[in-house]
């Protein structure tokens, strides 16, 4: 996650290497005492501004959405994480990693995605804390 001298495209920061690019609008949702701020810094980092919270108002490219287990109905939150999320675009489901309090089984989040009309592409470990599973809505076929 250090930067290096070299010239290299491969990105070196969490933020780049979960996709975030300067200019993204990314909107975050269940911020709370727990998230990861080393993490959100590197988000803001990557796109060279601030995330946007639920109130935004607009559309927004990406959207992070912080999850616990006692969060209430996964489904539920995934279909609220799509309301002003544009078309291409992606969500990033940070929750905590397995064994940590409020822990998400992987299995829940493989049944709740496809539920809420979205497709699991990658899983990611983002910190010492938290797991991320990136998901995306399928492409249609029109």
């Amino acid at each position: 996650m250090t930067s290096t001298a070299g010239g290299g495209t491969t990105p070196t920061g969490v933020g780049e290497r979960l996709g975030f690019k300067k200019g993204l609008v990314v909107q975050e949702l269940g911020w709370d005492q727990d998230t990861d701020d080393q993490l959100r810094i590197a988000i803001e980092d990557s796109i060279d501004g601030d995330m946007v919270d639920g109130d935004h108002g607009n559309v927004v490219d990406a959207v992070v959405l912080w999850w616990r287990d006692d969060d209430g109905d996964l489904v539920d939150g995934l279909v609220d994480s799509l309301t002003d999320l544009v078309g291409g675009g992606f969500i990033w489901l940070l929750t905590p990693k397995v064994g940590r309090p409020g822990a998400v089984d992987p299995a829940d989040i493989a049944e709740a995605a496809p539920i809420a009309g979205l497709s699991q592409t990658t899983t990611a470990t983002v910190s010492r804390e938290w797991a991320a599973s990136r998901l995306v809505a399928p492409k249609s076929l029109g």
